[in-house]
């Protein structure tokens, strides 16, 4: 039953990326909106996108709710997405079953199953749902499903240190917040935290106050300056922008970038507290065939004598091809030149590995 409600799930969850973090989305086919959580946007208006049925791409985000910790992101468009249902908050009891779906810690489409700890815990005011299924770093903004299929909440936050002390929104309130919305689909939007009432462009005071009671706030608007990183990641920045690269697709996190050549996919990672840039670059993974995986290896240290800066490697199944740059020595110009280096060799070892040895396609989640 578990298995078949994770299935059901996997081609609505998205993956949200940001330039400080990463998390979760899942998109509800009524309201034509991926939902999410506020902290996971993180103020930006735009953010990254990809799902089972599409590719990594920039989604606006429309609607933003601080107090319910919620945000509304724009689905791609010309993307056939299954449905998925909303569930009844007033129905759950303590113990009922349920499954958390997200990508926690970059595992992607991860679903970790229990139980309703209390169905109506309070915190802030609100009610949330409290779980003993794992909510994690990159869970943020997943579904909480029960066993029926259903939504009955939004995986918002958990205790730190705690042990699986995890907090899911309501679905009740979610549902208020999309029915609120729903007028003003496509219109950048955000909802007071102190009185809840809706603020749009036509009705905010002075564009920074609630017209209704004078809080401030602030309507996801696109900004007029790029907001652009600064030291070693802005030069990471500059080269690939250099190699046509699209930055803002590029974004994976924190100092974590992700770029394709052709059919070989390239992580590229600043560690700032071990100071040093790496760039991987995953191609096939290894034969069937067991009689072509000695004269492989063999081909692979021979070329690791040849190769300029660069190294082949196995990491378990996967054929890895990498490079590593200090932060210190690091520069456009040199790094322009590693990287077109480490992006066309991806591209030549993937086709070359496949059809001399035997090599797979990856698989990819």
């Amino acid at each position: 039953m578990v298995q078949d409600i994770i299935g059901q799930f996997h081609p609505a969850i998205i993956q949200i990326a940001t330039q400080t973090g990463t998390g979760t989305g899942f998109y509800v086919k009524e309201y034509d909106v991926i939902v999410t959580n506020d902290h996971v946007v993180q103020d930006n208006a735009e953010v990254t996108i990809a799902g089972k049925s599409f590719d990594k791409t920039l989604a606006r985000v429309w609607y933003t709710d601080r107090k319910h910790d919620l945000a509304f992101l724009q689905s791609p468009a010309n993307v056939e997405i299954p449905a998925i249902r909303l569930g009844t908050y007033e129905a759950l009891k303590d113990g009922d079953e349920v499954v958390a779906i997200g990508h926690p810690y970059g595992f992607n489409y991860s679903a970790t199953q229990g139980v309703i700890s209390k169905v109506d815990r309070i915190r802030d005011g609100l009610k949330f749902i409290q779980i003993d299924a794992a909510i994690n770093p990159g869970n943020s903004g997943g579904p909480l499903v029960n066993t029926s299929g259903e939504v009955i909440g939004v995986n918002s936050f958990k205790i730190q240190g705690g042990d699986n002390l995890g907090f899911a929104l309501p679905v009740n309130y979610l549902r208020q917040a999309l029915q609120l919305y729903a007028p003003h689909r496509g219109i950048s939007s955000t909802r007071c935290h102190s009185c809840d009432y809706l603020v749009l462009p036509e009705n905010i005071d002075s564009e920074k106050y609630c017209p209704a009671c004078g809080t401030e706030v602030k309507l996801p608007k696109m900004p007029e300056q790029e907001v652009v990183p600064t030291g070693v990641a802005k030069t990471i920045e500059d080269i690939l922008k250099e190699l046509g690269k699209d930055i803002k697709l590029a974004r994976d996190g924190v100092n974590r970038w992700e770029v394709r050549e052709g059919s070989a996919k390239i992580k590229i990672t600043y560690n700032a507290e071990n100071f040093f840039v790496v760039g991987d670059a995953y191609l096939c993974q290894l034969p069937q065939d067991a009689l072509k995986i000695k004269p492989l290896y063999q081909f692979l240290l021979q070329e690791n004598y040849r190769t300029n800066n660069l190294v082949l490697s196995c990491q378990n199944q996967n054929i890895v091809l990498s490079c590593i740059m200090y932060d210190l020595d690091i520069t456009k110009e040199g790094g322009v030149k590693v990287f077109d280096n480490l992006f066309k060799k991806a591209d030549f070892y993937d086709d070359l590995l496949k059809n001399e040895y035997g090599c797979l396609d990856r698989i990819e989640e």
